[in-house]
């Protein structure tokens, strides 16, 4: 069977959902926002040593909340998580959200899951005493959702550092003959490098559909060194060391299939193998990376049920390695 990338190659290939960004030119800094159409079940898998999140324990699979209004990713470690306060907020307003019963007179409370990235230590100001900006980016990035969004220096992106290159907001797409879709989208701060040591090729070339990343190939006889890091932020070779703890690969898969919780959460951990083919290092103790998996619920498919899950999990680790090296690229060419 073949299988393509979408008539976007975005993560909004998926159908059912669009994303926003937004960005503080003077903080050097931004935000995202992936925005389901109606609300989406939602699974999440921690696999970096230093994660910063919120909301992420709600999408257990034996919790009360099975679907999400919408998902944050921003820059600005701690203080970026204040940006899921502005969507809340926003979408709340709306009147949308989780309501405990159908005519509750409560206002509805948005479940809105959320994870940053570290970007504090870039070039740009973080003076900005009690009014960190994230908020109001959150609520701008709501503003932008769309189907069509600008990849590389954008959004959660906007700040970040991928190994010694500038880092970026990827995404990417594939179709199959039958009609699974699934996309991916990659805020990239990643401790590790995304290309080979010694060269500008990808890690994760051999996943590349045309030339969406610059069909880069290794060099003929390239050789690993396998304690050579190349452009990581530091490597086993370089003394004195650096602190490292300015990193960490955000990413979200979106597939048309309906999911359960259990079913999402399986796909997220075989996603999450798509940032150790793009990222060298990967899940490093300084590292938060998180993957989480939204289901649009556009088809239902019930035959051969663990087998489909198996092939949209293999379809997303490879849908987040192209986003990761599409986002550094886009950040770089």
């Amino acid at each position: 069977m073949t299988a393509r990338p979408g008539p976007f190659n975005l993560i909004t290939d998926a159908g059912g959902l669009k994303v926003g960004s937004a960005h503080d030119t003077g903080a050097a800094t931004g935000v995202t926002v992936i925005l389901p159409d109606a609300r989406a079940v939602a699974a999440v898998v921690v696999a970096g040593g230093g994660p910063g999140t919120r909301e992420t324990d709600a999408l257990g699979p034996d919790t009360l909340v099975d679907a999400i209004d919408a998902l944050v990713f921003s820059g600005g470690s701690v203080y970026g998580l204040a940006a899921a306060d502005g969507v809340v907020a926003a979408l709340g307003a709306a009147g949308q959200g989780y309501r405990p019963a159908p005519n509750s007179s409560a206002p509805p409370s948005p479940v809105v899951p959320a994870a940053i990235l570290y970007d504090l230590t870039n070039p740009g100001n973080k003076s900005w005493g009690q009014t960190p900006p994230y908020r109001a980016l959150g609520m701008a990035a709501l503003s932008d959702a769309r189907v069509e969004f600008a990849l590389g220096r954008s959004g959660a992106g906007y700040g970040a550092r991928a190994g010694k290159a500038s880092g970026g907001l990827g995404s990417a797409s594939i179709v199959t003959e039958d009609g699974v879709i699934v996309g991916a989208l990659a805020a990239v701060n990643s401790f590790g490098a995304t290309t080979m040591p010694g060269t500008n090729v990808f890690w994760a070339w051999p996943y590349e559909q045309g030339d969406e990343f610059g069909g880069r190939r290794p060099p003929a006889g390239f050789a690993l060194d396998l304690d050579d890091w190349g452009d990581a932020k530091t490597n086993p070779a370089a003394w004195p060391l650096a602190a490292g703890r300015t990193n960490t690969t955000l990413a979200c898969i979106a597939t048309n299939i309906t999911l359960t919780p259990a079913e999402a959460q399986r796909v997220a951990k075989m996603a999450m193998a798509g940032i150790s083919r793009a990222v060298r290092p990967a899940f490093a103790p300084f590292d938060g990376d998180v993957v989480f998996c939204l289901s649009t619920a556009q088809i239902e498919r019930t035959d051969q049920r663990p087998f489909t899950i198996a092939r949209i999990g293999e379809l997303a680790a490879g849908c987040i390695a192209r986003a990761i090296a599409r986002g550094v690229y886009a950040t770089n060419r």
